[in-house]
């Protein structure tokens, strides 16, 4: 499984019609979150496979009866599990709270509320597959890792804990992509987890079991 994540930033390497033909092979798209849903929407249009994502902190809070408030064509994945292609995928969107009335901002503790809500449909998925996920996405890293010291870029320690729990192959994030010159590799395994920070795109391969 050939496998599109983006996030943070607008790339002219993807928003472009030869996208058609340079990213012909993909299966899947991942979005991470803080991009124009117009661009997101230009990808899964030319790519024409299934494009799921979850918000960023700069992205509009989701209204199921307001189509400003979605990316026309894809799939609105935060606090959700599903079955794509073969492959069990779950998103947890947003970052931590650093301003009054910000979108999708949360409290650490919120978090882990948000990512209990995934528990019953991960354990469903271990009865039926042998598995919990393969991919969860997700807009900000985990606490500690590849996140920052600054007010809006600390991570969650809900998903450090979660994939510690559960495991997935991929933990794929955007949010904290060069700040302070961080040097930290955009890679880093956390158990049987890749952790990968896919700003501004990253390809990804992953068997299908």
């Amino acid at each position: 499984m050939k496998i599109l994540a983006v996030s943070d930033q607008v790339d002219e390497r993807l928003y472009t019609p030869t996208i058609r033909e340079r990213f012909s092979e993909m299966d899947l798209v991942l979005g991470c979150g803080d991009l124009p849903y117009a661009y997101l929407e230009f990808i899964v249009s030319l790519l024409n496979v299934p494009l799921y994502y979850v918000p960023g902190n700069h992205d509009p809070c989701y209204e199921a009866a307001s189509p400003d408030t979605q990316a026309e064509g894809c799939v609105f994945l935060d606090q959700r599990v599903v079955r794509a292609k073969g492959l069990l995928i779950a998103g947890l969107g947003g970052s931590i709270i650093y301003k009054p009335g910000g979108a999708n901002q949360h409290t650490q503790a919120e978090m882990y509320w948000r990512s209990l809500r995934l528990w019953p449909a991960l354990a469903w998925n271990r009865l039926r597959y042998g598995r919990f996920l393969d991919i969860l996405i997700a807009h900000s890293p985990p606490r500690g890792i590849h996140d920052d010291n600054d007010a809006a870029h600390i991570g969650f320690d809900a998903l450090r804990d979660f994939i510690q729990r559960f495991r997935p192959h991929y933990f794929l994030h955007g949010h904290t992509i060069a700040y302070k010159n961080n040097l930290v590799p955009p890679v880093t395994r956390v158990c049987a987890t890749m952790v990968v920070n896919v700003y501004p795109y990253r390809l990804i391969e992953i068997e299908v079991q």
